[in-house]
């Protein structure tokens, strides 16, 4: 199985749609993806990301069924400095606290000890893994089982915070680390493959990541996320 994950284009996010640049961005994409073999199109029900996966649904022809807990994350809480953007606060703890992630429960930061943003990343990595359960690929701690033996590829159009939430849960690393080591930008493409291989124990593979060629005549750039709300 192949997992693709886009982020939607440059958004308007007081109307939660896309911009003029943005739908270019998407069309682009859509080209882009075009050739992929995607069988199974999946979009948050914000705007600006069902809106993006439209385009490639149209080139495809194919339905979008929406994951309604991919919706951008929101982040905050009382005394956390940045109002608990994670990619801010996740780069302090690099940057200047050169915090351990492997030998401390980053969890118990103060930045996110009672930051509203784990709220959404151990709902979102919950629910990721029943649609992962439905493709064959049982979750079991940092492994999937694979229950199939039918490849197929699947595209998911979401968020910068929703979309890290779901790589922190399944490549197992920490999610401030993803915040601050993989960013990416609007419409960029990351692929995720899990080997098929029946009745045996696989992880994902990174096979592609912050793919923004199609982009080559469209302006981008890297820019972070504001708030779902």
């Amino acid at each position: 199985m192949r997992l693709i994950f886009v982020r939607h284009g440059e958004p308007d996010y007081e109307k939660d749609c896309l911009t003029e640049l943005g739908k270019r961005q998407a069309e682009a994409a859509a080209e882009r993806l075009a050739g992929e073999g995607i069988a199974e199109i999946y979009a948050s029900p914000m705007g600006r990301a069902s809106e993006t996966a439209a385009f490639t649904a149209k080139r495809l022809g194919l339905p979008v069924q929406t994951l309604d807990y991919m919706h951008e994350i929101s982040w905050g809480g009382p005394g956390i400095p940045y109002e608990g953007h994670p990619w801010t606060v996740g780069d302090l703890m690099i940057s200047q606290d050169d915090f351990d992630f492997y030998g401390k429960d980053w969890k118990q930061h103060p930045f996110f000890h009672n930051n509203v943003a784990l709220k959404y990343l151990d709902e979102i990595s919950t629910r990721f893994d029943s649609l992962l359960r439905l493709q064959g690929y049982r979750h079991e701690g940092t492994r999937y089982f694979c229950e199939t033996d039918k490849d197929k590829t699947i595209a998911v159009f979401s968020h910068g915070g929703s979309g890290a939430c779901v790589l922190s849960h399944l490549l197992a690393l920490p999610f401030p680390y993803v915040c601050t080591v993989l960013p990416y930008e609007f419409t960029s493409i990351i692929i995720l493959e899990f080997p098929m291989r029946t009745g045996e124990y696989v992880h994902p593979r990174i096979e592609l990541f912050n793919d923004t060629a199609h982009m080559k005549n469209v302006s981008s750039g890297l820019k972070f996320q504001e708030k779902a709300d």
